[in-house]
């Protein structure tokens, strides 16, 4: 049975930093794509970054690119989320998602989502 678990959500204020990891288990999950996708109070899930099973291959969100990066060892199940210069608009429940899709078409094919987290809170003060 695959299980993501999310960790590492906090506050912090605008201008800070956090780490988010999401261990993966299940032994089909090294060689999927993983991802983390965040969702906000009344608003729709939405794509943030992801990662091939390599850990060659990265996609971002245009609104995170240069200050979040995301990494995993090569064919490893742990995925992290490096999340620097926060901002209040990034306040949001954030998920870990893997799916047997290229990292390049993660965000826009999420009906392809195999496995999903139960989410860690991320909360960005002004």
């Amino acid at each position: 049975q695959v299980q993501l678990v999310e960790s590492g959500g906090g506050s912090v204020q605008a201008g800070g930093s956090l780490r988010l990891s999401c261990a993966g288990s299940g032994r089909t999950l090294s060689s999927y794509a993983m991802g983390w996708f965040r969702q906000a109070p009344g608003k729709e899930r939405e794509f943030v970054a992801a990662i091939s099973w390599s850990g060659a291959s990265t996609n971002y969100a245009d609104s995170v690119k240069g200050r979040f990066t995301i990494s995993r060892e090569k064919a490893k199940t742990t995925v992290y989320l490096e999340m620097n210069n926060l901002k209040p608009e990034d306040t949001a429940v954030y998920y870990c998602a893997a799916a047997a899709v290229p990292a390049q078409v993660m965000g826009v094919m999420t009906r392809k989502i195999d496995y999903w987290g139960q989410g860690t809170q991320v909360t960005v003060s002004s």
